[in-house]
């Protein structure tokens, strides 16, 4: 019979952060969001740090209307009829990772 491991698995390791982001609030926000961290067994910072992300990413992706005068609906139509061909800048920002998959 093969010998099982006991140990305990650890826990992923999180990239390392390079920048603090300080907080003021009540207790009672942070109570809850303790509670709310520990019933999706995470960490306050895991927790305030994704629920934050996720937010910001939804801000991001939100921004889909646009409002233009005439002039400006013009220019943007005849943009679109006719693009520039691709430079290196672009072929760089079109093989990058979008900041939400970051």
């Amino acid at each position: 019979m093969a010998k099982m491991d006991m140990k305990t698995p650890r826990a992923p390791r999180r990239p390392r952060s390079d920048t603090a982001i300080n907080l003021r609030v009540s207790r009672a926000v942070r109570d809850e969001i303790d509670d709310a961290a520990s019933l999706l067994g995470k960490t306050r910072t895991d927790f305030i740090v994704e629920s934050a992300r996720k937010q910001a990413v939804d801000v991001l992706l939100d921004r889909t209307l646009f409002s233009l005068d005439d002039a400006q609906h013009k220019a943007f139509l005849k943009a679109l009829d006719n693009p520039a061909p691709p430079n290196a800048r672009l072929k760089r920002l079109m093989a990058s990772k979008p900041q939400w998959e970051k």
